[in-house]
């Protein structure tokens, strides 16, 4: 198995280049103020794999920002930010802090170009299309806006398999982490004029877009709108079960960060089903509290697996 292992052996130094360890601050910068989850456990990393992470991150956020809170043309900037990512990557000069570091670590890791363009593609749909009929219809979007990001990853992260055994997993598991967000966010996505649950599986439970919204509008508690997000909750929980074993297949230094998050994120169902459910009219949150409570022994287990590694290496190696 080793012989197959895809590990970084020197994952991602820290730049030379003044200029560009600036773009990788920039970059922590928005991880740190809009991901608090993906940046908490980023921390559990090797520092030196950390800087990617970041720069994903950033570019990512950069697109929903542009879809989020649109300005007078959202279509041109998508378009404008994807023409520029794939200038930057064919060797064309930009300004552009998040770019540049993510063109170093598109080059770094040798990530596939084509996995940017599933995403901006989803990040597309946002803009036209409001309400998915049934799964495979949301999966069409998942792809690109949460699957290619798991898949963008594994390069950083490092297997201790062929990147291509572990990568279903780390694809459902970053479906597991969007299906959460649809379900934390539906009442802000209805403000935005957006359904992302399924239409199918709540008509199953006699739910609507007009039902959701007047549950929204007047702060009833509907219980056919429970029943439907419980279903929802538990399909959730499916896809995370079927992302575990992926964990196992990662490098042992990056397996804290991403079981950390994981349970983390995962832990926003839990506050969905103690709140019964109710996500029109509040945000579930983890709390400080249990974040600490998730982080610390994740703390310890990235000391124990990095020094298990430099037990491995021998003390010449690790000096």
């Amino acid at each position: 198995m080793r012989a197959h292992s895809t590990i970084p052996q020197r994952a991602d130094p820290r730049p030379a280049d003044p200029n560009l360890a600036a773009d990788y601050a920039e970059c922590r910068r928005i991880n740190a103020r809009y991901g608090r989850t993906y940046f908490l456990a980023t921390r559990l990393l090797p520092p030196p794999r950390r800087p990617s992470i970041h720069a994903l991150y950033a570019f990512a956020r950069v697109a929903d920002e542009i879809v989020d809170t649109p300005g007078p043309d959202p279509t041109t900037a998508l378009t404008e930010l994807d023409l520029a990512l794939k200038g930057a990557l064919t060797g064309e000069p930009v300004s552009d802090p998040v770019l540049r570091a993510l063109t170093d670590t598109v080059r770094r890791h040798d990530l596939d170009p084509a996995l940017f363009a599933d995403f901006l593609a989803s990040m597309r749909m946002d803009l036209t299309v409001t309400d998915y009929p049934d799964f495979a219809a949301l999966a069409r979007y998942t792809h690109g806006s949460a699957s290619v990001i798991g898949l963008m990853l594994l390069p950083v992260l490092g297997t201790v398999v062929p990147r291509a055994d572990a990568a279903p997993y780390a694809s459902a598991l970053g479906t597991a982490y969007q299906l959460t967000n649809f379900l934390r966010d539906v009442g802000e996505d209805l403000d935005r004029g957006r359904v992302y649950l399924p239409a199918d599986e709540l008509a199953a439970f006699g739910v609507d877009r007009e039902r959701l919204a007047r549950a929204r509008e007047t702060g009833t508690r509907d219980p056919a709108v429970r029943r439907a997000i419980a279903h929802l909750v538990a399909h959730a929980r499916s896809v995370y079960r079927l992302a575990e074993p992926g964990t196992a297949l990662l490098d042992p230094v990056a397996r804290p960060c991403v079981d950390t998050a994981t349970r983390l994120y995962s832990g926003i169902l839990d506050e969905i089903a103690a709140a019964d459910y109710d996500v029109l009219n509040r945000r579930a949150v983890v709390s400080g509290a249990r974040r600490l409570s998730v982080a610390l022994p994740g703390a310890a287990r990235c000391v124990a697996a990095r020094f298990g590694l430099l037990r491995r290496r021998g003390p010449a190696r690790a000096a």
